[in-house]
């Protein structure tokens, strides 16, 4: 059925029907869902209608399911490309050809989406300023820019820049966009005076619009009282049910008075009196639960709750009273708890209790729960004897470079026994052989955090940083791992990789692309952007095109010298 299915969503193509071949398409990866070549043809059926999101969205699982697919590589390139990511199309044009270098549809991609990029603005770095998660809450903030996002053209120009960075050059003739480069850098920048500032200044009014009159307002009549109703003959039951209510809350005072003496059994007392006078309000079973858990008497605790919830529900109670019902029995439960299970009842509880009512005190309860629930299970886990064994078997795969398997087993290891860091060590390893950076560097960090003398940690950390052009980074890493151990080869090795391209970054001998791409990377360091936005910072930059003297004196500080140096490294200042 999923090659039927295929068959008229490849007939639909071929007729120009791309929404039809969309849909049948979608029909056949709901039978298939695994089968790369559907989601292939469907991300072609996406470009077709320049739908390239959703092109992109199919191509990245095209390549996925089959990673060494060529033809999954063309759909993601041509994806990118139709977004305007020509970088990350070139990427995607390369990473095909590896496995199938003959392809003439990807070279000849590969050569457009070169031609386009070279053709694109040069970048500026001010444009990733508009990259920022709290881009929005600082134009908020400022006065100014707040009503500017009142002004739809204002708020495109914005959402254009935090697609397209390189678009700034485009606007900066715009002083709203000056403006908002200035609120964003917590700088103020030097922009045309605006009619009502200009208005401030002359010490004119900014409208001259005179006010109409108001015209008088009649004097309000005062409401004629009404006549107060006769009172009613309240039946002899009714005025019974309101003693027995009355005297109900004066057991309950009584109850709660003994409670805070610490006098439970006398509690007790009373909440049980109140109960019996009014079965009504629940919070006398709750206040009779909370002396229960108090006395450690958690079964009859529990049955308090389960009453008051069941209570609760069928009088529609205040939802928070069901809440704190719910949440005392899960504390019942994880005092009675002995083992990992016996937590879930308890997480149950406190989950139901926030569907009821989100209370901050129960959502801590439920996280110090889960918390516990998973310590628990480590230790009823914990076996170093079997982690050890793990270990060797991810060994025998990492030899046989089958690391997705390696992978499974050092996980294993780590649940067995999370303290060892060879195995993060070589976990690491296997993440930096599938281009899992961010993983991997996870790992060596752990593994550098369990044992800080263990230099095979930071050769490891070192190695994925160079893989991510973080060459100052590494450097650093090296040097640390030297500390523990000056003569191990492989450290030293890689300080002096390191030093080549830092070195060849402040020659200036890196390509355009190169040069281009290693200030991209730099622009997302966090280090990298407070830099460029410290207006102590600024004001140095600025000295060294136009104040060499001042410069050099700034070069006398180690911290000024470091920030540049990390400029440098990152190909955004360039030494001449």
């Amino acid at each position: 059925m999923a090659d039927e299915a295929k068959a008229k969503g490849n007939a639909a193509f071929s007729s120009g029907n791309y929404e039809e071949a969309i849909k049948h398409f979608s029909e056949a990866i709901d039978l298939a869902p695994s089968n790369h070549v559907l989601y292939s043809n469907r991300s072609a059926a996406y470009a077709s209608l320049h739908k390239y999101d959703e092109a992109l969205q199919d191509a990245n699982k095209t390549v996925e399911i089959k990673a060494d697919w060529s033809k999954g590589y063309s759909r993601l390139g041509a994806a990118y490309v139709g977004l305007g990511k020509y970088d990350d199309a070139i990427s995607a044009y390369k990473k095909g050809l590896e496995f199938d270098p003959t392809n003439e549809g990807l070279k000849s991609g590969l050569a457009d989406a070169q031609a386009s990029s070279r053709s694109r603005p040069s970048a500026s770095p001010f444009g990733n300023i508009f990259q920022g998660p709290e881009l929005w809450a600082k134009l908020t903030a400022d006065p100014k820019t707040r009503l500017f996002l009142q002004q739809p053209d204002f708020v495109k120009m914005i959402q254009d820049l935090q697609k397209n960075p390189n678009n700034i050059n485009l606007y900066l003739s715009d002083q709203r966009i000056m403006q908002a480069l200035g609120v964003l850098l917590n700088v103020n920048l030097r922009t045309a005076p605006s009619d009502e500032d200009a208005s401030e200044l002359s010490g004119m009014d900014s409208y001259k619009t005179t006010s109409k009159p108001q015209p008088k307002r009649e004097p309000e009549r005062q409401p004629v009282p009404e006549p107060e109703p006769e009172p009613m003959d309240i039946p002899e039951e009714e005025k019974e049910k309101q003693v027995r209510k009355e005297n109900a809350q004066k057991e309950k005072e009584a109850g709660n008075a003994a409670y805070k003496k610490k006098d439970f059994e006398t509690a007790i007392h009373h909440y049980t009196k109140a109960v019996e006078l009014d079965d009504e309000d629940i919070s006398f079973l709750t206040n009779r639960a909370a002396v229960y858990l108090e006395m450690q008497k958690y079964e009859e605790c529990i049955k308090d709750c389960d009453k008051a919830v069941e209570r609760g529900r069928e009088l529609r109670s205040d939802y928070k009273m069901v809440a704190r019902a719910l949440t005392r029995k899960g504390s019942a439960y994880v005092k009675m708890a002995k083992c990992s299970k016996d937590y879930e009842p308890a997480i149950e509880c406190f989950q139901k209790a926030l569907t009821e009512h989100r209370n901050p005190d129960t959502l801590k309860k439920l996280n110090d729960a889960e918390k516990a629930k998973k310590d628990l299970e480590q230790q009823e886990y914990f076996d170093p004897k079997l982690a050890d064994e793990e270990r060797e078997k991810g060994n025998e795969y990492f030899k046989k470079q089958q690391y997705p398997e390696a992978i499974k087993h050092y996980t294993e290891a780590l649940r067995r026994n999370p303290n060892d860091p060879r195995v993060y060590s070589n976990r690491a390893a296997c993440y930096t052989k599938l281009g899992a950076l961010p993983e991997g560097l996870k790992d060596a960090n752990k593994c550098i955090e369990l044992d800080p003398a263990f230099t095979k940690g930071y050769s490891r950390k070192g190695a994925i940083q160079e893989f991510m052009k973080e060459y100052d980074k590494a450097l650093e890493t090296y040097q640390e791992g030297l500390k523990k151990d000056e003569n191990n080869q492989e450290l030293l090795d890689g300080v002096r990789r390191c030093v080549q391209q830092i070195n060849k970054t402040n020659r200036g001998d890196l390509s355009p692309e190169e040069l281009k791409e290693r200030q991209a990377k730099g622009m997302q360091d966090p280090e990298i952007q407070n830099i460029l936005t410290d207006p102590i910072m600024r004001q140095i930059l600025v000295d060294f095109q136009e104040n060499p003297a001042a410069a050099q004196n700034h070069l006398k500080n180690p911290d000024v010298m470091h920030k540049i140096q990390k400029l440098v490294s990152a190909g955004i200042v360039q030494v001449k």
